[in-house]
């Protein structure tokens, strides 16, 4: 995998964590844990046990992460079909990006991003570990502004990917940056859920500097910076995928 790839996919792991912080996931934590167990929530606590929380969360991981990978394939897919206007695509990624940074730093407001769009369908309990599944199938086909504008960069990062396998592995690893926080923090607080509420102040900060550092990477994608940082980097990278 070139340089450029292999920063790109770790820039899709920061990608998914920042997506997990962001105000749609991880305030609401508490009701997709009773959403994926079935259970009810008593003195801030899930009343149901860890190995269930463990794998119904992975099955709600397992879900969102076939339609994440699927996006990405189409991404690539496409981008290699235009492949002969390559330059004019990374650009037209790289304007993407600065635009959904703007939004997200809160420096303009473009309603089409603002608006929600979701699989409207009755919220339910899942009972089992397909269920679960299930559940991040619709998670992941919904539309969500916290949700969608870093996937939209990281889609847009994917369209430029030499190779199917490349585009299918910065998706995979937006998927692992946003479910396996999700697994440290259901079983660390689903006995205390009440702390998490002390971490909520934070987070409009965060997407504010996620928004920056948005924009700076779609600037340095525009002007070719980008992969002569990635060269740079990849030198101090301890192992390659």
């Amino acid at each position: 995998m070139t340089a450029l790839n292999e920063i790109s996919i770790w820039l899709a792991f920061g990608a998914g964590v920042i997506s997990f912080l962001s105000p749609c996931i991880f305030p609401l934590i508490p009701a997709y844990l009773a959403q994926l167990t079935g259970t009810s929530i008593t003195d801030s606590k899930v009343e149901a046990s860890r190995s269930m929380i463990l794998s119904r969360s992975v099955g709600f991981i397992m879900g969102f992460t076939i339609i994440f990978l699927l996006l990405g394939a189409s991404s690539t897919f496409l981008g290699q079909q235009f492949a002969r206007w390559g330059n004019m695509i990374e650009q037209l990624g790289a304007v993407i990006i600065v635009l959904f940074g703007l939004q997200m730093a809160g420096i303009i407001s473009i309603r089409a991003l603002l608006s929600e769009k979701r699989i409207h369908k009755k919220p339910t309990h899942s009972s089992s570990f397909l269920g679960s599944i299930s559940l991040g199938l619709i998670f992941a086909a919904g539309w969500s502004p916290c949700i969608g504008l870093v996937l939209g960069s990281i889609l847009a990062m994917a369209s430029q990917s030499d190779t199917l396998y490349s585009g299918i592995t910065m998706l995979l690893f937006y998927s692992a940056g946003l479910g396996v926080p999700f697994i440290i923090v259901a079983l660390l607080y689903s006995r205390s859920l009440n702390k998490l509420k002390r971490w909520n102040k934070w987070l409009p900060r965060l997407q504010i500097t996620s928004g920056y550092i948005m924009i700076a990477l779609g600037i340095m994608i525009f002007t070719g910076h980008f992969q002569m940082l990635s060269s740079y980097l990849a030198r101090f990278v301890p192992f390659g995928i």
